[in-house]
């Protein structure tokens, strides 16, 4: 079973409707116990980075994402789920974010915000969760700001706005994208798939 976080926000909805296509077995929930009990984790976005912060520690759910990740069970960061496992976001200096992945989370200042869209990906090396996608798919993207990880090797996808930035990461057990697979047609839907085969 995968875990859909709910944290009050984010598109979870549109999660569960995808893997329901994919007949991957999944549940919304706020409850540590059921993501202690999961198989897997996605962490949705949208939200402000503050606001999801706040959220996670209220219910302690922070603390179970750590922990779980730390056990090496899979997880897949989705936008906002991306942008807290750094270390602070420039959205509200001086919120701390999970601090997984070395790194901040600056604002585009180059081109008009948020990006709201289409936009192609590049490839940066082989990858369990792009496994069938083609080196340059599209994906729908909603974001103002970007991760800037300080290794750059955990870089699996870059995008062009303005600027060249990460649209996904990974890290171990940890698969993170800056766009809405759940919102991205096929080739979402296959990232999806991907990551239910994922095993630990």
């Amino acid at each position: 079973m995968i875990a859909i976080i709910d944290y009050g926000g984010g598109n979870t909805g549109s999660v569960k409707n995808a893997l329901d296509c994919l007949k991957l077995g999944s549940k919304i929930t706020s409850d540590p116990a059921d993501i202690t009990k999961a198989d897997r984790i996605i962490l949705p976005g949208q939200g402000r980075f503050s606001d999801v912060m706040a959220n996670l520690k209220a219910g302690k759910l922070d603390r179970v994402i750590k922990s779980e990740i730390r056990k090496g069970k899979p997880y897949l960061g989705i936008c906002v789920g991306l942008q807290i496992l750094f270390d602070e976001g420039e959205e509200d200096p001086g919120t701390k974010g999970l601090g997984i992945i070395k790194g901040t989370v600056p604002r585009f200042t180059s081109q008009k915000v948020p990006q709201i869209g289409w936009n192609d990906i590049r490839l940066m090396k082989k990858s369990r969760l792009f496994a069938g996608v083609p080196k340059s798919a599209f994906f729908y993207f909603v974001h103002s700001y970007y991760a800037l990880p300080e290794d750059s090797s955990l870089i699996s996808a870059m995008t062009g706005y303005g600027i060249e930035f990460a649209s996904a990461v990974e890290k171990d057990n940890i698969y993170a994208v800056q766009f809405h697979p759940e919102k991205s047609g096929e080739d979402g839907l296959r990232l999806l798939k991907n990551f239910g085969d994922i095993r630990c």
